[in-house]
């Protein structure tokens, strides 16, 4: 018989266990997903400190910590994988516009911003408002811009 699983369910269960445990840690789990590939599960939780680099052992640490528990929430045999966000990786959510305050970024908007042609820039992020957008400073000119949230396609981190 074959068990029906409910992602979203198991994803909410999961979700405050793995927050109180990476911050516990000194981390930010900026992406958790629980996921089907291949007719195997994955636990898969993205870390991020603005203080430290997210270590080998640190990610090692965790799954430690979190093995027995998500074993008993979690209804069938999973691979839980324990990472970095990476160098350049491509943003998932709003909210990690405010964890990587202060980052390098790749943006890419829908549409040409009034006196402009270009849809992409690279620069840092100044600020991060619910409402407003992001506050970014451009690279290439030094300009501040304001770009309305609604008018970014996608934006990802940025290493020189």
């Amino acid at each position: 018989m074959k068990q029906e699983i409910n992602r979203h369910e198991i994803l909410e269960k999961i979700k405050p266990l793995i927050e109180n445990t990476s911050m516990r840690f000194g981390f930010v789990p900026i992406e958790t997903d629980f996921v089907k590939e291949n007719h195997r599960w994955f636990v898969r939780i993205f870390l991020y400190s603005s203080e430290k680099d997210v270590t080998l052992d640190d990610c090692e640490n965790i799954t430690r910590s979190l093995n027995e528990f998500l074993d008993e929430i979690i209804p069938v045999k999973y691979f839980l994988e324990v990472s970095s966000p990476g160098l350049e990786r491509k943003f998932k959510s709003e909210k990690e516009f405010e964890i990587f305050k202060g980052r390098r970024i790749s943006l890419k908007l829908k549409e040409a911003l009034p006196n402009e042609t270009e849809r992409i820039f690279k620069g840092e992020i100044i600020e991060w408002d619910e409402n407003e957008g992001l506050t970014f400073l451009r690279f290439d000119d030094g300009e501040e811009l304001l770009i309305p949230k609604d008018n970014i396609q996608s934006a990802k981190l940025y290493i020189d």
